[in-house]
């Protein structure tokens, strides 16, 4: 994995204009993050040069925040994927960022997630299996001491889950 967080705009706020061929590039590589600049250009008839340009700039404006091997998680023995609803007890700034903080620094959560309603943040958590969720969220959740109230479902199957945003 190629984070490019080192770029002085990791954080970069900036919108940048994407033009046709940009949204194409994104395509292609969201399709295959390894394409090499020589097939990206080939398949969009550009050569190499513009094609290097238009990377760059998307990675130096945060458009392109890193490249990733999308793993699947039953081929490596962490088959069990919990959805984890979350309410916490106070809602301060200060509270706020030391439950952030927390759950961020957990490995089996994949993604953490600040929603509106009921709940205050969902967690998608994958671990494998039963045994292990069960461990996670008694010797890990349960050590927290902002949560009132929490939520797990258990995913029985996957219907659709991509990593494309643009399409």
């Amino acid at each position: 994995m190629n984070n490019l967080g080192n770029n002085k705009k990791e954080n970069a706020t900036e919108n940048i204009a994407l033009d046709e061929k940009d949204i194409a590039i994104l395509q292609l590589l969201e399709e295959d993050a390894k394409m090499t600049i020589r097939d990206l250009a080939a398949k969009l008839n550009l050569s190499a040069t513009p094609v290097y340009e238009r990377i760059r700039k998307m990675e130096q404006a945060g458009v392109i925040r890193q490249y990733a091997a999308i793993v699947d998680p039953s081929k490596i023995d962490k088959a069990l994927t919990v959805l984890c609803y979350i309410s916490l007890k106070e809602h301060g700034k200060k509270a706020g960022t030391k439950f952030i903080k927390e759950i961020t620094s957990f490995p089996e959560v994949m993604e953490c997630l600040n929603i509106s309603g009921q709940f205050d943040f969902m967690l998608k958590v994958q671990v494998k299996d039963m045994l292990a969720y069960h461990e996670f969220n008694v010797n890990k959740l349960g050590e927290l001491d902002n949560i009132r109230h929490m939520e797990s479902v258990f995913v029985m199957s996957v219907i659709k889950a991509t990593h494309r945003v643009v399409y």
